[in-house]
Order: structure tokens, then C-alpha cells, then sequence
């Protein structure tokens, strides 16, 4: 897909008609008058970065548990990734940047301690209550769990912003009002009585870009962590044709490079390809939709940032690669088989034992049925960090598995 250089939006330029504007935003949950210093979605920037959650990221899992290595992704690491590539894609194509990072910033709240591990055994253990999924409990932190303001719960973010949090993966929910991959999950339902938004809809060009860009990011730097852990070696990477060609052309231009700076190289240049190819293709489809506000970009049946048919291929090489020799490596899912131990032994003790829990936890136990009950405890061990959660098991318990 061809790169039309001349509609970059590098430098100053004015903010597109599809673009969002912070100065017609459909406001807060809770009114709140305007800075004078910010706009809307840089107010919302900040509250995300100043919060308790965002904190939390930096010992929470990407791929390898924080003990592993200092140099390793956690959570915090690819979320700051996931923002720059949002804001740089957000500048090429002259939407507003601050919605795009701070969507971007967010989008990882939820997830529990020991990545995708957490969220399943959660998902498993709150079966009758609904189930686990971290965009909800992403929407929950932000709306409900952050105990920061004197006059609301949560960050009081915009519409645009939750709306981004919510869809940036694409529309939830069919023109039925059926989900459109399984039953919404009920956190999602229950905010969206309070405050519409619009589930049926595609998210805004920002939230978009934001999610294109998770994609990037943690295609490109799982890749670079499992070479740094030697569970991939460069020779692997010839098993997806596009990583093949970024090996044999940086070993061309460098021959005798070291590994680590080939690694890097590789890593670059695919960053470089895969956001120059989405710009491509989302500046093709604004010359075919004619986008004249944000709302035509909500209704255009389609996602509008995304990558060419080949790059979505390589998307899946990748994905498939990365599935069969890095997630899935057998000492990758030893650390696994004991993560899922430590967190269901937790939940387990917590509902037997709530008080256990302390602080803001515990108030009004006596008031809970067993459905608010288990949901209360799936909130505080979702909050945990991998460190806390390890702590915390080794205190009640004899013996805790080895993360390592």
C-alpha cells in the first residue's frame, strides 16, 4: 500500500473534519467546569497517568513475570509503546493526539496480575456471576473503582475517552442488540444505562489508531523479548516470510552485526512498515468516505484504521509464530500452571475469609450476597500487582509456586 506523504499531518496542522475536538465533547458523567490550561482529552491524559491503576503496570505481566529480568516488558513499558505509536499515527492522519494517547494509556487497566493467565483463571472463578474480561474491568477502574476525587468514583473521563476504551476493537454489539462475539459483558451493560455509548457504533479514528497500534507494539516487542530470553533465535524468525526478509536485508546492509543490534534492526523496521501501512490504508479510505465529522467515521460500517490485506496476513504470521513458539513454550506455561495456582488459591481464601482483604475492601461485607461477594474479590485480585499477589499468597499460605 502506497504512503501519500503530502497528507501527513507532521508538524502543525489543522485538526480534520473526522477528528474529535476536545471543545465539542459530549462531556462527563459528571459535569465539571472547563480548564483553562487543558483540553478536555489532555485533562483525561493526565487523570490516567495519575492513577493508582496506571502505577500498577509496572509490575504487572506482558509475556515474562517481572522477577525474570529487569529488561523485559511489563504492562507499564508496552502501554507507553502502545501511546507513542497512537500519537504518531494520530498526527499523520490530523486527528486529535491527547484522545489518541490517552486511550492508548488506558487501554490496559484491567488486566489482572500474570497477564492473560489471571484474566482466564478469573474469567473461570466468576463463571456465575458473568464472567472476567479486562475492557470491562478496564471501564470499571475508570468509573467506578479509583477512589482519588472528593465528588466521584472513578476518573470522571469524557464520553469520547470511555467510548474509546470500550469499542477501540470495533462495535460490540449488532444492530439486533446482540453481541457480536459472545454476550457483552455486564460491567459494559450496566455503565452503558448510565451513559450511551453507542455499542453498536465503531469508536472514533483516535481509539482506532490506539488499537492498531496494541497490535504493533506487542507483535514487535514480544518478538524482541523472546529473543532477549532465548526462547527465539533470529534463524526462527525465517519461518514468517516478512521477518525472513527484515533478517537477510539488515545481515545484508550490516554483515558481522552483533545479534542484539540485528534484533533491534528487525524491530524497527517493523514498526516502520506496519504504521506506514496503516496509515496507507486509512488515508484510502477517508478519500472514499469523505468523512465530515467524527460521526462519520462512528458510521462507517467499517474500521477505517487498519492494515492492507498482505500486512493483516503478516499480522496473523506473526500472531500464529509467536502462539506456537513463545506463549506456549513449555517453560512459559510452567511459570503458567503456577501463576493460575497462586491466583485461585487467593480467591479461594479471600471468599472464604473476606476480611482478609483490609483497607476500603472490607466495608459492608455484611451487606453482600455471594454474587457481589465474588465480584468484590475478582475487583481487589484484578488490582493486584504479580509481586503483591506472590506476597500475599506466600503469607497464607505454606507453599507458593516458583515464577522463574
Amino acid at each position: 500500500m502506497a504512503l501519500d506523504t503530502g497528507e501527513l499531518g507532521f508538524g502543525f496542522r489543522e485538526r480534520a473534519p473526522w477528528a474529535c475536538d476536545p471543545a465539542l465533547t459530549r462531556g462527563r458523567l459528571y459535569p465539571e467546569p472547563v480548564s483553562p490550561t487543558r483540553s478536555e482529552y489532555q485533562r483525561d491524559r493526565d487523570r490516567i497517568i495519575h492513577s493508582t491503576a496506571f502505577r500498577r503496570l509496572k509490575h504487572k505481566t506482558q509475556v515474562f513475570v517481572a522477577h525474570e529480568g529487569d529488561h523485559y516488558r511489563t504492562r507499564l513499558t508496552h502501554t507507553i509503546e502502545v501511546a507513542q505509536i497512537a500519537r504518531a499515527l494520530a498526527r499523520a492522519l490530523r486527528a486529535d493526539e491527547d484522545l489518541a494517547e490517552g486511550v492508548a494509556l488506558v487501554h490496559d487497566f484491567g488486566h489482572t496480575p500474570f497477564g492473560h493467565t489471571g484474566e482466564d483463571v478469573l474469567d473461570e472463578l466468576l463463571k456465575e456471576q458473568g464472567g472476567f474480561d479486562h475492557n470491562a474491568q478496564s471501564l470499571r477502574i475508570v468509573t467506578a473503582l479509583e477512589r482519588r476525587y472528593a465528588e466521584f468514583d472513578g476518573l470522571n473521563l469524557t464520553w469520547e475517552s470511555l467510548e474509546g476504551l470500550v469499542k477501540h476493537n470495533g462495535p460490540l454489539v449488532g444492530s439486533d442488540g446482540n453481541g457480536l462475539s459472545g454476550p457483552v459483558p455486564k460491567p459494559v451493560l450496566d455503565y452503558n444505562a448510565l451513559n450511551d455509548l453507542q455499542l453498536a457504533s465503531h469508536a472514533s479514528i483516535e481509539a482506532q489508531a490506539a488499537a492498531i497500534s496494541d497490535d504493533i507494539a506487542y507483535n514487535t516487542h514480544d518478538i524482541d523479548d523472546g529473543l532477549r530470553s532465548g526462547l527465539l533465535t533470529l534463524e526462527m524468525l525465517e519461518d514468517v516470510p516478512f521477518l525472513g526478509e527484515l533478517l537477510m536485508s539488515t545481515r545484508d546492509r550490516y554483515p558481522g552485526l552483533e545479534e542484539s543490534r540485528v534484533s533491534h534492526e528487525i524491530m524497527r523496521r517493523q514498526i516502520t512498515l506496519m504504521v506506514e501501512d496503516a496509515i496507507a490504508m486509512a488515508q484510502q479510505t477517508l478519500k472514499e468516505l469523505r468523512p465530515n465529522s467524527p460521526d462519520d467515521i462512528r458510521r462507517a460500517g467499517r474500521t477505517v484504521v487498519r492494515f492492507s490485506d498482505e500486512m493483516q496476513q503478516t499480522d496473523r504470521d506473526i500472531k500464529s509464530f509467536l502462539y506456537a513458539n513463545m506463549y506456549r513454550h513449555p517453560d512459559v506455561m510452567r511459570v503458567r500452571r503456577g501463576a493460575a495456582a497462586i491466583v485461585k488459591d487467593l480467591f479461594n481464601a479471600y471468599i472464604d475469609n473476606p476480611g482478609l482483604m483490609g483497607g476500603h475492601w472490607v466495608e459492608g461485607l455484611e451487606m453482600l450476597g455471594a454474587d457481589a461477594l465474588a465480584r468484590r474479590v475478582g475487583d481487589y485480585l484484578a488490582g493486584m500487582t504479580d509481586t503483591y499477589a506472590v506476597e500475599q499468597h506466600r503469607a497464607l499460605f505454606d507453599h507458593t509456586p516458583q515464577l522463574r
